[in-house]
């Protein structure tokens, strides 16, 4: 088989994200007139130019190492929740972490490679490779010779048969800062909560939105003299989410006593709302991608059946 016959067996999806000066240019139409409102903010607007410029070469190195090997098709990651992957693709993500994550809970086992498009600027948790690392890389991925670490994912499933994954956490609870009214189920436990809404979290998860949670939780602890604790978060690869409720109110009529535990595959996690308007399940950090959880609507949280494949070597 020639070379070209061999290639074309194999496609790579490359997702991209806009910079934050396209945003900005999106905003304000020409980049003039972006650059009078960052500079008349006092910003610096050559930061933005850099950042562009690094990415766009980033994005440019990894199309053409690519299109040595497969056919590449490129689409923005505003588009990938309506993309259909093909069994074989390899999914390569150049952004930040958040993206990777996006990009993982739309696969089904395709293996996902993310690049740091500029390692001066992101830390890249999930961003083990380099743009030029994609030569050596490819082939291997290609030939099935390659190592992945397994992402466990939350799963949440409403009463009328709507579903979202979750890489790093969901959240339930009210669109706006009013409180959240619902019942919480925890096994055979259940209360009637009002609270600034529920955090689920998976391993991955345990270093965003949970650790800053549990950091204040830690400080209060010394503060009020209950000494040091220790709290463990499941691994990567573990099947176990935790949940915390976020500034749960007691009342005459609510309860406090439910507001953390693990979720394994055997327990049970539900919520029932109490909101006439206004509540959300959300994942990820995305607000505009929303299930909605109004007066009467369920859900019910549980490891996902299937797990997220980011390439490491």
């Amino acid at each position: 088989m020639d070379r070209e016959a061999e290639r074309g067996l194999h496609k790579i999806v490359l997702i991209t994200r806009k910079t934050r000066l396209t945003e900005l240019i999106y905003r304000y139409n020409t980049i003039e007139q972006a650059r009078f409102y960052i500079e008349h903010m006092g910003a610096d607007f050559s930061d933005y130019l850099q950042e562009d410029m690094v990415y766009r070469q980033a994005v440019k190195t990894v199309s053409e190492t690519a299109l040595r090997f497969a056919r590449v098709q490129e689409i923005d990651r505003e588009f990938v929740p309506g993309m259909i992957f093909g069994n074989d693709d390899i999914v390569i993500a150049v952004g930040q972490d958040g993206l990777v994550a996006n990009v993982m809970k739309y696969l089904d086992g395709q293996p996902l490679i993310g690049v740091n498009p500029d390692i001066r600027r992101w830390d890249g948790v999930l961003l083990p490779f380099e743009a030029g690392a994609l030569g050596a890389l490819l082939p291997r991925v290609i030939a099935g010779n390659y190592e992945t670490r397994e992402v466990t994912m939350a799963r949440a499933d409403t009463g009328d048969g709507q579903y979202m994954l979750a890489v790093n956490d969901l959240f339930i609870g009210c669109r706006s800062h009013a409180s959240a009214r619902y019942d919480v189920i925890y096994n055979h436990d259940s209360e009637n909560q009002s609270s600034s809404g529920i955090i689920i979290s998976t391993g991955l998860g345990a270093t965003g939105w949970y650790r800053s949670v549990m950091a204040q939780s830690r400080r209060m602890a010394v503060l009020f003299g209950l000494g040091q604790f220790t709290d463990h978060a499941p691994c990567w690869e573990e099947n176990q989410l935790t949940f915390i409720v976020r500034e749960p109110y007691p009342s005459r009529s609510t309860q406090a006593d439910i507001v953390y535990g693990r979720i394994g595959m055997g327990d049970q996690f539900q919520v029932i709302s109490k909101m006439a308007q206004g509540g959300v399940i959300f994942s990820d950090g995305i607000e505009n991608d929303t299930l909605e959880f109004n007066a009467g609507s369920r859900v019910r949280v549980s490891v996902a059946g299937r797990k997220g494949r980011l390439v490491v070597r």
